[in-house]
Order: C-alpha cells, then structure tokens, then sequence
C-alpha cells in the first residue's frame, strides 16, 4: 500500500506544478496594509485514532474486495498506512495564515487545492462542484444506522452515545459488523464510513458521529467529498492558528502526504 501512496504523490505533481503557477498568477488579494494579529507561538495537538483494526481487516480481505471498494470509494484506503508526522503537522500550522488561507514562507504561499486533493484520493463518479449540504430535516440517527447495517432498531438504539455534546457510535460496534457482515457490501460501505469517521473526520476519537453518517450517505449522490474535506482543514487550521493551541481534527494524513508531495 505504501508503494500505491508514492505513486498517486507521482501523479499528482502535474496538478501541484499548475496550482502553484495559479496561485502565483492570483497574487495579493487582501486589502493594502492588513496586519494579521497572530500568536507567536502554536502548540497543537495531532492526536490520531488506533488503525490497526482498519489495517487487519484489509489485509483479510481479497483482491477482489478490495478492488470493488476502490472502484466505490477511490483510494481513500490508503490513508490507514500513512504514519502522521506530529512534529510535520505541528511546524506547519504556524505558517498558517487564516487570512490568506494558506501556508506563508516569507512572500510565498502555499494551500491544498480541489484538484491536488481529488488527485491524491482518485475520486471519481463524482460531480466535481457539488457539494454537501445537510437537510433542514434529515433522517434520525437511528434510521440511518438501520439502513447502513441491516441490523435492527434496537440494535441501533442501544449503539448510539453522545460524546463532548456529540452524538455519535463507537468504532467498536461496527468493527464486528465490518468483518462478518453477510452482505460483502454493507462490509464495504462499512469499512468506508470507518475511514470517513475515523481518518477523514477525526472530531470524536473512536467514534464515528453522526454528521458523518449524513455526509457518508450523500456520496451515493455523487457530492464531490473533496470539498467538504478542505473545508473542514482551512477550518481546524484557522482555529489551531487563531488560538495559538487545539487539536487539529481535519484529515492529518491526507495533509501529511500533500506537504510531503511540494517538499
């Protein structure tokens, strides 16, 4: 899996070298003599979920498992073998400019894109520019885990917790269900919702809440994942660097790597 993580950072240089030519095109778009009131200093905290369940059940699973899931979800199962470099991660919040959204090293800037980001996960079957929105009334919590897991509402109701004001599940109520579901989809679907809840958006540590289930379920309608994914980085980087301290809960891997592929 790592050799398949070097080889999507190969493809991608095409897209990084024409985003970094964009972005110098664009310049200054900040108003003349604008003073950033920053902290000096920035302690954040990277702290990442346990994947070793994620990594056991994929190296259980077949080629042709594995190849129906990469079809569904691209090549977001390659986070779970990216090693976060804390000390990566925590240098480079402090060039972090919210104003600016980006990455500042003296006169030069430096931020994720659309496009590096679909070209690091290979997202397709998506609609590019269509992005999540949640339902003014959406289904419950409940209802949704009954449609994902084909268990029932019992079941679901027992499984539901509400941690720090968030409700959510544990990881360990699915972990049996993504190893010996009956269906080999629902095992896929599963494991995906995993990634998303444990990886991509990391709020609750072992537990995958209930914002996600929604946003999960929207990619069978062809959102464009990317897009929510960014948005919740700029939105953890923003706050780490705006308070100078706080966890950064956006996608560390996935952040990981795009520094990785312009360094």
């Amino acid at each position: 899996m790592e050799e398949l993580i070097i080889q999507t950072t190969k493809k991608n240089a095409v897209v990084r070298d024409w985003s970094l030519k964009t972005q110098k095109e664009k310049v200054d778009s900040l108003v003349e003599g604008c003073i950033a009131n920053l902290p000096e200093h920035v302690t954040v905290n990277v702290r990442q979920n346990n994947l070793e369940d994620l990594v056991q059940v994929w190296n259980q699973w077949d080629s042709d498992t594995r190849g129906i899931f990469t079809e569904r979800y691209g090549d977001i199962a390659n986070l779970i073998a990216v090693n976060v470099d804390e000390r990566l991660i925590q240098a480079m919040v402090r060039f972090w400019d919210p104003a600016y959204q980006c990455f500042t090293f003296n006169r030069e800037g430096m931020t994720p894109t659309i496009e590096e980001y679909v070209a690091l996960l290979r997202v397709e079957n998506v609609q590019f520019y269509k992005v999540y929105v949640k339902k003014p009334k959406p289904m419950t919590f409940k209802k949704k885990l009954v449609r994902l897991t084909d268990m029932t509402d019992a079941w679901a109701e027992k499984q539901i917790k509400k941690k720090n004001e968030t409700i959510c599940i544990p990881w360990s109520s699915l972990r049996e269900l993504v190893l010996n579901h009956p269906d080999m989809l629902k095992r896929v679907n599963l494991f995906a919702l995993a990634i998303y809840g444990l990886i991509i958006f990391p709020k609750v540590l072992g537990h995958i809440e209930v914002a996600v289930v929604d946003f999960f379920e929207k990619l069978k309608q062809g959102i464009n994942p990317v897009l929510t994914i960014l948005a919740e980085t700029f939105k953890s980087l923003n706050s780490c660097r705006k308070m100078g301290k706080g966890r950064f809960i956006g996608c560390a891997q996935l952040l990981n790597i795009w520094i990785l592929s312009h360094f």
